[in-house]
């Protein structure tokens, strides 16, 4: 490219994308072979050395997953990016590759749930401690910090809770300790926030969600800020076998290329579904970051260009006032997962951070009225109307039933 610094869209889009270089074609092509042949033996032996860049073996490489790296890590402005069989399989290989024996790890509380059941329920079968706590106070995470605390792992903004964790404070307290810092950015996505700009070591996506956006893939991705780190990442993804299929890399690759302007539009209705949330007397709370109320304005100001298209919010009547107005929807989709161009609503407390447990998710603020919206792209006109309707009905009386008297 003419510039020494395109855009995000324009990385999105020409990003690992060169044109084929045998038959020319604009999209990348699908190398779907799980092999790579030698030309000779002295080759095969150069590649496993290392001597000879090349493809040996999809598991530990393939030019189709290369190309959608070289986009991520374009997008993310990283050293190198790894992509992986799914989020969860990004998060677990990130710990298997740095957390040993005897280390403990400071993580964010409200978290999504399986990358902090992990650690608590597996890793720590092999003597990994781990102390979960509110990461947007950077007092309660010094305090958290022991001599054998090895990473500092944060979700900003949190899953479901909405809290933001400042990355640049976060940074220098993991340089002050020696720790690594991981991000899970796959909320804001590089489209509106870059944890590497702000310090960070690694970044993790589940690019099931906005970076693929069709609710088609599981994927995942690991970005390293050097190349000692994509080396230690790649030995234990090598070992740990979660690479991802080059058909679903295609896909998601694909995917990329419209993030910039599924991200905005989605944004876009995030916006104007906060301004009725905060207006209807249904609804008990809101919080998203773009809210005027958001307690936390001056930090998506400092580390984001946008707030992002998830929004939670309470209604009256708590859990069955919640569980009313999930079935009475009828635009948004009840599902769990988010980042699709289709609107999803769920309940975490029941589902997607259910196995936390009733204390884990009080104490990260994941009260069971809460309602997560993750906003998608249809028009906002259809999203707002269907929502006004299904809270102006929340409290309507039920209909009697109406029973036959025998004659």
């Amino acid at each position: 490219m003419s510039t020494d610094k395109p855009g995000i869209n324009t990385r999105s889009v020409h990003a690992g994308a060169e044109p084929d270089r045998l038959h020319g074609a604009v999209s990348v092509p699908i190398y779907q072979s799980s092999t790579f042949a030698f030309a000779s033996t002295a080759q095969g032996a150069a590649r496993f050395s290392g001597d000879e860049p090349g493809y040996i073996y999809t598991r530990m490489g393939n030019p189709t997953v290369a190309a959608l790296e070289e986009a991520v890590t374009a997008m993310e402005g990283g050293h190198a990016a790894l992509a992986t069989s799914s989020g969860m399989a990004a998060i677990a290989t990130v710990f298997f590759a740095y957390l040993e024996a005897g280390a403990h790890m400071v993580g964010t509380d409200a978290v999504y749930g399986p990358s902090r059941v992990i650690v608590e329920r597996h890793f720590r079968r092999f003597g990994v401690q781990s102390d979960w706590v509110d990461t947007s106070d950077l007092d309660t995470i010094r305090a958290a910090i022991r001599p054998e605390t090895r990473m500092l792992y944060i979700e900003t903004p949190e899953n479901p809770t909405l809290r933001l964790s400042d990355l640049a404070g976060c940074a220098a307290i993991a340089r002050e300790h020696g720790l690594l810092l991981v991000v899970d950015n796959t909320f804001a996505t590089p489209v509106l926030q870059r944890p590497l700009e702000h310090g960070a070591d690694l970044v993790v996506h589940s690019m099931t969600k906005f970076l693929n956006g069709h609710a088609d893939v599981v994927a995942g991705v690991i970005v390293t800020a050097t190349e000692e780190q994509r080396r230690t990442v790649r030995d234990a993804l090598n070992h740990h076998g979660g690479c991802i299929d080059p058909h679903q890399a295609w896909l998601v690759h694909r995917g990329l290329k419209t993030l910039g302007l599924r991200v905005a539009q989605a944004q876009r209705n995030a916006v104007a579904i906060s301004d009725l949330l905060h207006e209807h007397p249904a609804v008990e709370w809101v919080r998203y970051p773009g809210g005027a109320d958001f307690p936390q304005a001056g930090l998506v100001e400092k580390q984001m260009e946008g707030p992002g298209a998830i929004l939670c919010f309470g209604v009256r009547g708590g859990y069955e006032g919640g569980r009313r107005l999930l079935e009475k929807v009828t635009v948004p989709t009840l599902a769990v997962s988010l980042g699709g161009v289709e609107t999803l609503i769920e309940h975490p407390a029941s589902m997607t951070h259910a196995s936390l447990g009733r204390e884990a998710r009080e104490e990260a603020g994941i009260t069971d009225d809460l309602i997560r919206l993750a906003v998608g792209c249809e028009d906002a006109r259809d999203l707002i109307e269907d929502l006004r309707t299904a809270l102006d009905g929340l409290f309507e009386p039920a209909p009697q039933e109406v029973r036959t008297v025998p004659a």
